[in-house]
């Protein structure tokens, strides 16, 4: 039925449905180039903890975090390990060849997982403002210019301010939120009559979205903790983030309850705020000198959080964006807390010598990071990706091969 092109591509096929058919070529593509990125050499001292409360963290925490729509579960999971591993071959292959760029080495070690597991999760962040809308054609092209963007971040950083690798947590929450906002904002388009549905909680996939929080609660003060190469800051930093977290989870818990007229927590709140304090503190953790002081800011950040989510909404910012995952007041908002209380402290506690270049480097970065959050949003919209209709937006069955007959509407809800 109509002749044959390389990798499946055949003229009968629906032009709906070609974009399936680019996949096996892109990842194909993408494994030659990464087979010789890792060496064996340069192991940290326990690499076995490090990659399974990273690969938890991204794949079960941002996997089931976005997947409390009714309709979109599969996608949310499955297409986020998809871009994990996608991600992290990238990000290392494109770090060696700064390296390589700058010093003619490449240091293929699996030292540098660190960063490039960074990058990934930066990369899952801002897919949950695109999940449901895009195909994985269009979201693998989104992770090589994120993952892309962010290493010449790094590289600018460490090249010319001389930051080190644990800066990177004072740009990834803000840096992954807004790419997302972005890139969904290019993407939105209105949906048809009755489809709002989709876009709601429901109580089963609601919980899977409360278990990806669970996840990244928990793991979020070793995230915090990990990049920091003295112990005494480590600590501080595991101690810290765990108070702001806490005080964040209270937080989202009670002022939820307080308003609402009957006393009734709004789950929308908890799944937004409750990460809230790790957010806040990911820059600023390990110059924290007192507990009460993390506290503080996890009470701020879980009250802008939740203040965000209510008042953004009165500006029809969900429904222009179709954020309704709530990226930008779990991470964008809070993250903007962190890097203006790290700031603060900063300038408090250090000497000129060593705030000068950090504090330049954030506007710099900042206006760096611009230009791709643009050119991604632009470029994903090309009709050369065979971008679902949006009738069919927040649906899994637009993406997945179902076996079973569809079950009644009301065990669906």
């Amino acid at each position: 039925a109509g002749k044959h092109l390389p990798w499946g591509w055949a003229s009968s096929v629906p032009a709906v449905h070609r974009e399936a058919s680019l996949l096996p070529g892109w990842a194909f593509f993408l494994q030659v180039m990464g087979f010789s990125l890792t060496s064996p050499e340069g192991l940290t001292s326990n690499p076995s903890l490090v990659f399974q409360e990273f690969t938890i963290r991204a794949v079960l925490g941002l996997g089931f975090l976005n997947a409390s729509l009714q309709k979109q579960g599969w996608s949310s999971v499955a297409f986020s390990l998809f871009m994990l591993v996608l991600a992290v071959q990238w990000a290392i292959l494109t770090d060696s060849f700064t390296e390589w760029l700058l010093s003619g080495k490449v240091p293929n070690k699996l030292t540098s997982m660190y960063p490039a597991s960074m990058s990934a999760v930066t990369v899952l962040i801002s897919a949950g403002m695109v999940l449901g809308k895009a195909n994985l054609v269009q979201l693998t092209v989104m992770t090589l210019l994120e993952v892309t963007a962010i290493g010449i971040m790094r590289t600018v950083g460490s090249t010319f301010f001389q930051l080190d690798h644990h800066m990177d947590t004072m740009f990834f929450p803000i840096f992954a939120a807004y790419f997302g906002v972005i890139v969904a904002r290019c993407l939105a388009k209105p949906l048809p009559k009755g489809a709002e549905k989709k876009t709601q909680m429901a109580t089963r996939p609601s919980l899977f979205g409360m278990l990806g929080t669970l996840f990244l609660w928990i793991f979020w003060p070793s995230f915090n903790s990990a990049p920091l190469n003295l112990l005494d800051n480590k600590r501080t930093a595991l101690l810290n983030t765990y108070f702001a977290l806490a005080v964040s989870a209270v937080t989202a818990t009670s002022v939820s309850a307080l308003a609402h007229p009957h006393g009734k927590i709004n789950l929308v709140h908890v799944h937004n705020a409750v990460l809230a304090g790790g957010v806040a503190s990911s820059a600023p953790a390990y110059l924290i000198s007192s507990p009460w002081i993390a506290m503080v800011l996890g009470l701020l950040a879980g009250l802008i959080s939740i203040g965000g989510a209510k008042c953004l909404a009165s500006f029809n910012y969900v429904q222009v964006t179709q954020d309704f995952s709530g990226v930008h007041y779990t991470f964008g908002l809070p993250g903007l807390l962190g890097v203006a209380t790290y700031i603060v402290l900063l300038l408090w506690t250090s000497s000129s010598k060593m705030w000068v270049p950090q504090l330049t480097s954030w506007p710099c970065c900042s206006a760096l990071g611009s230009v791709p959050r643009a050119l991604g949003g632009l470029l994903l919209r090309l009709k050369i990706w065979k971008a679902p209709h949006e009738a069919k937006y927040f649906e899994d069955q637009t993406f997945w091969e179902s076996h079973w007959p569809h079950l009644p509407s009301h065990l669906d809800d």
